[in-house]
């Protein structure tokens, strides 16, 4: 699943419709980055350069120009180059920008220098995301001087540096419908991969076995990365949020908390399971777990445009707070302790966040210093979760070492909410019988 090139051109042309009179946006690409020695990280584009031009190639500058009648859309990026083509794969070059991505006009990055200065004269307001890239902070710094330095010639350089986050990532929250296809996809397929390492686990399997199997099913689907590192966290290790060593074996009697999802044409699914090694929930397990699910289920069940972001959240707190109260785990009347945010022992992360390009998608969670309602085309996780730290001496022996959290991707729609995470098991009952179904 790929979007078109129509797709790309319609972003550009809705975000210069946003732009003010007599403006110009300045957006870069990824470059690469090196790992060790004579080797690169994978390169992954940065999303906002490929959410408006489906580009897939590092060093290119993107220029939106709202009036220019000479062609609105100029790109900068690397020229062919047959012997860097050889070893490293082909390139578009300017042509190919202007013949395959819709440009107006594309240059080689080498003349950058020479001519964006000539753009930027009398251009009144500039878009650009400044202390992001700290050369092309620069690079823009040299050029405004250049055009100051030419003012007797009747030079104008811009009198305003807007950042151009606000504009572009309020425009990423809301997903359209081709976004929300690929988005369900890539819930489905992460779905499938947890569902794999559900039926592979068993005790003496390393962690990292578990990850292995996932990303497998990934690589298959044609997911050539995960749209995070995965975690795979078995008995204590599940009680760490962002834990990836991923290197220990799992043990008898400890669940396994597996939080991955796939990046499918930049699009990222989500999603945490915790489950018994063994297949089967322990009594102290199973409580928890179901407290958890519990607050899961009641959070997506109020998900609905209109309802306030932080709403979730704090229903999540609700149910989480009662049920610790009547496990035994806190004491005390419930709305004092969260008044005292005492849940944050057992609790310490918000109940969700956006999805979409990134995993911890961009869009403002507040407006106006008020938390916004909920709107159809936004994504959002719900993942209430529980950790007992295994050296947490305030309550049982029988509770500590236990980590548990339940994740899922919820489509915001006209109507309600759409889970899109769905087909991976989450009750005691569905998870046990897959298990037992090895």
């Amino acid at each position: 699943m790929k979007l078109s090139q129509a797709v790309f051109a319609e972003r550009r042309q809705r975000l210069m419709q946003k732009m003010t009179a007599n403006s110009l946006a300045i957006i870069p690409a990824a470059q690469m980055q090196s790992r060790n020695s004579d080797v690169e990280y994978p390169f992954r584009q940065d999303s906002d350069f490929y959410y408006l031009t489906g580009f897939n190639e590092p060093d290119a500058v993107l220029l939106l120009l709202p009036e220019r009648d000479a062609g609105n859309t100029v790109m900068f990026c690397r020229n062919r180059d047959p012997l860097m083509e050889i070893w490293n794969g082909y390139r578009a070059g300017p042509e190919g920008v202007e013949a395959e991505y819709g440009m107006a006009e594309g240059h080689p990055v080498e003349q950058i220098d020479e001519l964006l200065p000539q753009l930027l004269d009398g251009v009144e307001r500039i878009y650009y995301a400044i202390g992001q890239d700290e050369q092309l902070d620069q690079q823009i710094r040299h050029w405004l001087n250049l055009i100051r330095g030419q003012a007797r010639q009747g030079a104008v350089a811009p009198s305003e540096l807007v950042m151009l986050d606000h504009l572009l990532h309020e425009m990423r929250l809301f997903k359209q419908p081709e976004e929300q296809d690929l988005m369900r996809r890539a819930g489905e397929i992460s779905a499938q991969g947890h569902i794999r390492a559900m039926q592979y686990c068993r005790p003496g399997v390393y962690e990292y076995q578990l990850e292995a199997e996932i990303l497998h099913y990934f690589m298959q689907q044609g997911c050539r990365q995960p749209a995070y590192s995965s975690i795979v966290g078995g008995g204590a290790n599940a009680c760490v949020l962002h834990y990836i060593e991923n290197s220990e074996p799992l043990m008898e009697g400890d669940l396994v908390l597996i939080d991955a999802g796939c990046e499918l044409d930049y699009y990222a699914g989500d999603i945490t399971r915790t489950f018994p090694v063994s297949g089967r929930f322990s009594p102290e397990q199973k409580a928890l777990y179901e407290l958890v699910l519990q607050a899961q289920l009641h959070c997506i069940e109020m998900i609905r445009p209109g309802v306030l972001w932080n709403a979730v959240h704090e229903a999540s707190v609700q149910v989480l707070t009662e049920g610790l109260v009547a496990l035994g785990l806190l004491q005390g009347e419930v709305a004092e302790l969260i008044e005292q945010g005492a849940y944050r022992d057992f609790y310490m992360h918000r109940a969700g966040h956006w999805l979409g390009m990134d995993v911890h998608d961009v869009g403002d969670y507040k407006v106006d210093d008020e938390w916004r309602p909920l709107e159809p085309g936004m994504v959002m996780t719900v993942e209430p979760g529980l950790y007992v730290a295994a050296d947490n001496q305030a309550v049982e022996p029988r509770w500590r070492g236990i980590g548990i959290r339940i994740e899922d991707d919820v489509l915001i729609t006209p109507e309600g909410c759409e889970v899109l995470t769905a087909a991976v098991p989450k009750h005691v009952a569905d998870i046990e019988a897959l298990m037992a179904a090895q």
